[in-house]
């Protein structure tokens, strides 16, 4: 067991990442490889959960794309992605927001927190 941890974290990239929450509005620029070309993609939606700890930490942002809700898991320490931007600091009482795939329109939209 000791050796995976070793092993772990000889391939482990530190990034300085920004502290978000659930619901929270961020905007990731994730890497994208097509053939031989290398791309950045933006990816923007609403954190709805944060799950694992220490190295193998991940997190979920949904989007509605043409009226249809996309979520998209991203590791936290993935060497894809290049950065991580927080544009809004959402306001809720829940670490995991699941309630918001069944919702639509108003209802889905999170309150921003106050200042």
């Amino acid at each position: 067991m000791d050796l995976i941890k070793v092993v772990e974290q000889a391939f482990a990239v530190e990034k300085e990442l920004p502290s978000f929450k659930s619901g929270d509005t961020v905007t990731v620029a994730y890497k994208i490889k097509e053939g031989n070309k290398e791309r950045v993609q933006l990816y923007k939606g609403d954190v709805i959960s944060i799950t694992g700890h220490e190295g193998k930490k991940h997190f979920t942002v949904r989007r509605i794309a043409s009226g249809v809700g996309v979520e998209r898991i991203f590791p936290m320490n993935s060497p894809f992605i290049e950065s991580i931007t927080v544009n809004k600091i959402g306001s809720v009482r829940r670490a995991k927001l699941y309630y918001l795939r069944k919702l639509t329109g108003k209802k889905a939209k999170i309150k921003e927190a106050k200042a």
